[in-house]
Formats: structure tokens, sequence, C-alpha cells
């Protein structure tokens, strides 16, 4: 699951959309997940989630599922084109990860509107962290700037104290 896994998609939208990501208007305040960060009036959180019934500690293998929010607060309309997540397991190995959009999807988000998606990646250590970015362009102008996915941590019960 370490790319954007698009059968770990969750979300309410019709089937007429790709029945994973959740795209809304914001109408009330949504509570802050565990790490977030504004880029030019967009807001990526993230909360993580350590999968115990999909890990294997006795052969090393752990997952986690994370939910990312990107919601757009500017004045103008922008759309994720790609991604890049750099993730460190507890040893200090790093891995790349790049592709085209998320679970499948480039979403577009006008002022206002939030995407939402779940996807997950595994690790053979009992923590470990995520961080990224989102490649994004203004359609009406064809600026692209970067978004700051902000660092998060994987962590289990099965690392002694909480490292991250």
């Amino acid at each position: 699951m370490q790319e954007d896994d698009p059968k770990s998609r969750s979300g309410k939208r019709a089937a007429a959309r790709s029945a994973g990501a959740t795209r809304a208007r914001s109408a009330t305040p949504v509570a802050h997940a565990d790490y977030a960060e504004t880029t030019r009036e967009v807001c990526v959180s993230v909360r993580s989630f350590f999968l115990a019934d999909q890990s294997r500690p006795d052969e090393s293998h752990f997952v986690w599922a994370y939910r990312v929010r990107i919601e757009n607060r500017g004045r103008e309309a922008v759309q994720l084109l790609r991604r890049t997540w750099k993730i460190t397991d507890a040893r200090g190995r790093t891995q790349h990860v790049h592709g085209a959009g998320v679970v499948g999807e480039q979403p577009l988000l006008e002022p206002g509107e939030t995407f939402e998606y779940t996807s997950g990646t595994p690790l053979d250590t009992p923590s470990g962290f995520m961080a990224g970015a989102y490649h994004m362009i203004v359609p009406s102008s064809g600026e692209n700037f970067d978004v700051t996915i902000p660092a998060f941590s994987l962590d289990s019960p099965h690392q002694p104290g909480r490292v991250h």
C-alpha cells in the first residue's frame, strides 16, 4: 500500500465520482487532525492510524493508514497534479514515492472546497514518519506551486515509548 492505493479509499461521494475520496464545501470548521500545515492558502491535515489487524510484528511487518484532508482556503481554484512522499523508518532508511495525483485522482478544488482520502504504508520497523509535497497548479493562470504535507508520525504499540 505504499503508493496511494485506490482500494484503501473511503468516502461519501456518490458513485458518479470515483467512489473513494470525499469532496465538500466547508460550511463549518472541522476539527484539525494531529498534523496540519498551510501553504498558499491550501491547508493539508493528516492523521495516521496503526493497523494492528494487517501488521505482523513477529515478522517485522507494521502497517499504517493515514487520512489526508486538503482544503482550499484561497480565492482561486487549484488542482493537485502529483505527489511526492518521503517515508522514513525507525532505522533512518528513507523511501521516496512519486506519482500522479492521489488515489487515482487529480482533484480540482474550488475556493472553499475540501478533498479527503485514505491511503497507507507498511514499514519493517515499529515506527517511522512521513512528509511530502503536493505539486499543484492554478488552472486560471497555469502557475505551478508546491504544498507542504506536514511530517507526521507512524507510531505503533510495539515501539517502546513514543518516538516521534
